[in-house]
C-alpha cells in the first residue's frame, strides 16, 4: 500500500511500535506536527545516518502532546505504527515548510517463528552477562523490533534490521549477531576477573609433566 507522507528526517532508526518522545522547535516541524494533531495523520521517520537520507523509515502516529511551550515548541509523545520504503522525497512539500514523500508501507504480523527460543535464550545469556533484568514481552508482536535498541547493535545495523520485511528473518539476523558479540562478551568478562586478580597472591596447582 502507498501513501504521501510528511517526513521528518532523523540521525536514529525508529522501530514500529517504539514510543519516541520529541522535542520539536524548528518551524517546519512545528508545522509538521499541529497539522498531523489537528488533521489526525501520521508522519514518516526516514533514517539518516552518516550524512545521508535512506529509503526506509517508520510511520509514526502522535500519542499526546506532553507540553507547548510559549514561542511554539512542542514536546511530544508518538508510536511506531509500520515500516515504509520512501519512493519520493519532495522537499519541501506543495506549499509546506516540511519535506513529505510518496511511501510503500508494509506489516508483517507474524511473530512465533522457529528462531524465537533461541534468539530469547541468547538475549537472556547477553543480560546474564551485563548482570541486568531480562524484562521482555516475549509474547509482544513484533519483538524483533522491541529488542532491536537494546541488544547492542549499531546504528547501521538497527537500519538494516529495519530493512527486513519479515518478523522470521529479522529473528536470525538477531541470533547472528549475539553469536558474533557474545564470545567478546565472555571473553571481556574473563579479562575483568583477570585484572581483579592481578597484585594477589596466586595459589597454582602443581603442573604434571
Amino acid at each position: 500500500m502507498t501513501q504521501y507522507l510528511p517526513l521528518f528526517p532523523l540521525s536514529l532508526v525508529a522501530f514500529p511500535t517504539e514510543k519516541l518522545n520529541l522535542h520539536i522547535f524548528e518551524p517546519r516541524y512545528r508545522q509538521l506536527i499541529n497539522e498531523c494533531i489537528d488533521e489526525q495523520k501520521t508522519f514518516g521517520i526516514p533514517a539518516y545516518i552518516n550524512g545521508k537520507l535512506l529509503s526506509h523509515g517508520t510511520e509514526m502516529k502522535v500519542l499526546n502532546i506532553e507540553k507547548r511551550y510559549e514561542d511554539g515548541r512542542l514536546d511530544i509523545k508518538t508510536l511506531g505504527v509500520r515500516p515504509f520504503v520512501m519512493q519520493t522525497f519532495d522537499n519541501p512539500a506543495t506549499n509546506k515548510l516540511y519535506a513529505a514523500g510518496q511511501v510503500s508501507v508494509f506489516e508483517d504480523l507474524s511473530n512465533v517463528t522457529p528462531a524465537m527460543v533461541g534468539l530469547v535464550e541468547r538475549i537472556r545469556k547477553l543480560y546474564l552477562l551485563m548482570q541486568l533484568p531480562f524484562e521482555f514481552d516475549t509474547s509482544a508482536l513484533y519483538f524483533s523490533y522491541l529488542v532491536g535498541h537494546k541488544i547492542g547493535l549499531a546504528i547501521e545495523e538497527e537500519y538494516e534490521l529495519l530493512t527486513i520485511k519479515t518478523e522470521a528473518e529479522r529473528q536470525v539476523y538477531l541470533i547472528q549477531h549475539l553469536e558474533r558479540t557474545l564470545p567478546i562478551l565472555v571473553e571481556m568478562e574473563r579479562s575483568k576477573e583477570r585484572i581483579k586478580m592481578n597484585g594477589h597472591f596466586k595459589n597454582f596447582d602443581p603442573l604434571v609433566f
